[in-house]
């Protein structure tokens, strides 16, 4: 039996939190049901000396404080409301309770913003990992050390999990139930709870921003000028030219602020500009092209799916409510 613990304060987000122990509370169910050993002891685990957040009426579930809890297998940390700022200061305890399980031998996870508690604990260091894709921005910035993988659903490494953003993080739960009870059970969880076990990516979900949370005012004059003119014929000795600044100096300093290359903001420009008229109807992929500033179809094609994980077609098909769907 895997002592799973779902640390629970007063800013998490509820839905995370239900969501996991739903599904971990029908997975026993099953085995239970069946005859076998539970696979699963969940607890929810504060900071309080008693759990005034949420009351789970369920004979699977207890509760303890994290100076009771000595020796999980599983540490679970949910998405979380309110200024970061606020709210990593104010949990530090649970923070470095993380740190220290980690440490003893605990497996650890996130979901969605829970990230940032792996991070604070000094956990995603170096590593890979994944969360809510309007959070990337802000947690590269904070942990420049982290390689955030923004379009992942999931990622796995060193006995470290993390989850996309809202309710993709389920997926991160049925990845761990089908890793620890086997794949029959992993199918089984699956169909129960409606969750593709294939899911790997969030990318086609993501609204690009523009990635300005940086003091470069030439840099940011720069991203404006991509901005308006994206479907020109624009090129980065043009846009170098623009900013008054060397090619080579020019990159340096985009992607110091932006944490990619001018190529590549205006790719993604581009793309959320044509993400947008599919959105709103765009028939003719070809025009749609021309408009995004392209003029090869094949490039338009790979960027796109690149970027976004979707062909156009299945972008428009997938977000354009004035297609119906083919049976």
């Amino acid at each position: 039996m895997k002592e799973i613990v779902l640390i629970i304060h007063e800013d998490v987000t509820l839905s995370t939190i239900t969501g996991a122990m739903d599904m971990f509370i029908h997975t026993n169910n099953l085995f239970k049901h069946t005859g076998k050993s539970l696979p699963f002891k969940i607890i929810m685990v504060g900071d309080a000396a008693e759990n005034k957040v949420l009351q789970i009426s369920s004979p699977f579930v207890t509760y303890q404080t994290i100076a009771e809890t000595k020796h999980p297998d599983l540490i679970i940390i949910p998405a979380f409301y309110g200024d970061r700022d606020i709210s990593l200061k104010k949990h530090q305890n649970i923070i470095k309770w993380i740190n220290a399980m980690y440490l003893n031998g605990a497996e650890v996870a996130s979901m969605c913003s829970g990230s940032y508690f792996l991070a604070e604990a000094g956990l995603l260091a170096g590593r890979s990992c994944t969360a809510h894709w309007n959070d990337m921005d802000d947690i590269l910035q904070r942990y420049p050390d982290v390689n955030f993988l923004s379009d992942m659903v999931i990622t796995d490494q060193d006995g470290i999990y993390t989850s996309g953003g809202a309710f993709s993080s389920l997926n991160l739960i049925l990845y761990l139930i089908d890793k620890f009870c086997g794949r029959e059970v992993g199918i089984w969880a699956s169909k129960m709870f409606s969750l593709d076990m294939d899911r790997i990516r969030q990318s086609h979900f993501a609204v690009f921003k523009g990635q300005r949370q940086h003091q470069d005012e030439e840099i940011q004059k720069a991203q404006t000028f991509i901005e308006q003119n994206h479907h020109l014929q624009i090129n980065i000795d043009g846009i170098a030219e623009h900013a008054n600044m060397s090619k080579r100096n020019f990159i340096r300093r985009f992607k110091k602020a932006t944490h990619n290359t001018p190529f590549e903001y205006l790719q993604r420009v581009k793309i959320e500009a044509a993400k947008k008229a599919l959105e709103k109807g765009a028939q003719n992929i070809n025009l749609l092209m021309y408009d995004a500033g392209y003029n090869d179809i094949k490039t338009f094609r790979e960027v796109f799916k690149k970027i976004t994980g979707l062909t156009p077609q299945d972008y428009r098909r997938k977000y354009n409510r004035s297609i119906p769907e083919l049976v």
